[in-house]
């Protein structure tokens, strides 16, 4: 067995000759891992009255992906870039999409093409949405993001009556409900005291304004926890889960999450070179290309691979060797370069090295058309 998780598989054997004509680097997916993850996930959320948006933006709303999450029980799909809900629409999805982040003014008519849901702070955005709902003839549900601390997008709680009131008033928008987003940018965990918030800030605007505003969008995937403790207040109805389904992790500490599987997607990249090595540089040293300045362990003479992919592709320090014998050391814009002295199998060049990434480098790796 693995000596990397429960629910991953040993590293598979690098000479696969039936794979040997496939382009390398690549991404590979694991899309019944990905539906059984879902599943637990939605299930979860159900359970307790909530809907789930999942999102699909860390694989660039891959059809694979979309599909299996799908079919593991979203009540919506959400992406935070245009081109990947205009690519679920012309793909006939008939679950409804939402846009996650704060629409573009300039893209405002691309977003009621494509979007049922958009998440908004500001009024003149929401101005804009309007008029070109109104020149297609349809509505679109906008839900007002309210900023409980985290400092990323929302109107502070003291202006959020008053967005609502606006946006109420403007032809073919339906304002649904109240959202926020936590543990991002700020990394403020979800707590009973913020979630009450948000629902003593729903209280306030429905005292002002008469609507029911039925949404309350509790967050992402950092919620979860908060929820299966139990400690979840029920007027929460609606999350946005992303990581904690397609990796099966605890965002607050990227622990597995219970009844997940971690092996979702692997990374695939192939040795190029390999060398004994110091594993020290010999000379003066100033800032590396990316500006940084590296520090270095002399661990004396080492074998030392460098492998087809790089920082254009992938977050470096944010991928996993299924061989525990292998060690990441860093990467240029084009190499990645690993310590295999103690690797579980000798390494060869050509060899297929095996890696799960974490999130970021998910999202580099779904996005860079290298991989």
């Amino acid at each position: 067995p693995s000596a990397v998780g429960p629910n991953r598989p040993s590293p598979p054997h690098r000479k696969a000759d039936a794979i040997m004509y496939i382009r390398t680097p690549r991404l590979e997916i694991y899309p019944q891992r990905i539906e059984e993850n879902a599943r637990a996930i939605t299930t979860l959320c159900h359970q307790h009255g909530i809907r789930v948006a999942c999102v699909t933006k860390v694989t660039s709303a891959h059809p694979a992906v979309v599909n299996a999450l799908v079919a593991g029980g979203a009540d919506m799909v959400a992406d935070s870039r245009i081109l990947n809900l205009q690519s679920m629409v012309n793909t006939g999805l008939n679950l409804p999409l939402m846009l996650l982040r704060i629409p573009a003014p300039s893209r405002a008519a691309d977003i009621v093409r494509c979007a049922d849901y958009s998440l908004n702070s500001s009024v003149q955005t929401i101005e804009l949405l309007s008029e070109a709902a109104q020149f297609l003839k349809i509505q679109h549900h906008v839900i007002i993001m309210v900023d409980l601390g985290d400092l990323r997008e929302g109107v502070w709680p003291d202006r959020a009556a008053e967005v609502v009131c606006q946006a109420a008033r403007l032809p073919n928008i339906i304002v649904e409900g109240l959202g926020c987003n936590l543990a991002c940018y700020g990394g403020v965990i979800p707590s009973v005291e913020n979630m009450q918030k948000l629902i003593e800030v729903r209280e306030a605007c429905r005292k002002a304004t008469g609507l029911e505003l039925n949404l309350l969008s509790g967050g992402n995937s950092a919620n979860l926890p908060l929820l299966a403790s139990g400690k979840m207040p029920k007027e929460i109805n609606h999350f946005r889960i992303g990581e904690a389904i397609v990796l099966g992790r605890n965002v607050i500490d990227r622990s597995p999450w219970p009844g997940t599987r971690q092996d979702t997607f692997v990374l695939k990249a192939e040795v190029v070179e390999l060398e004994t090595k110091p594993s020290v540089p010999i000379g003066e040293t100033g800032q590396d290309a990316f500006g940084g300045t590296p520090t270095f362990v002399d661990r004396g003479l080492r074998k030392r691979a460098i492998l087809n992919i790089g920082r254009q592709d992938v977050v470096v320090d944010g991928i996993e060797p299924l061989d525990p014998g292998i060690v990441v050391l860093g990467g240029s814009s084009d190499h990645l370069i690993l310590d295999v002295e103690e690797a579980a199998e000798p390494v060869k060049v050509g060899d297929e090295l095996a890696f799960y990434p974490g999130y970021g480098a998910l999202l580099a790796l779904s996005t860079s058309p290298y991989v």
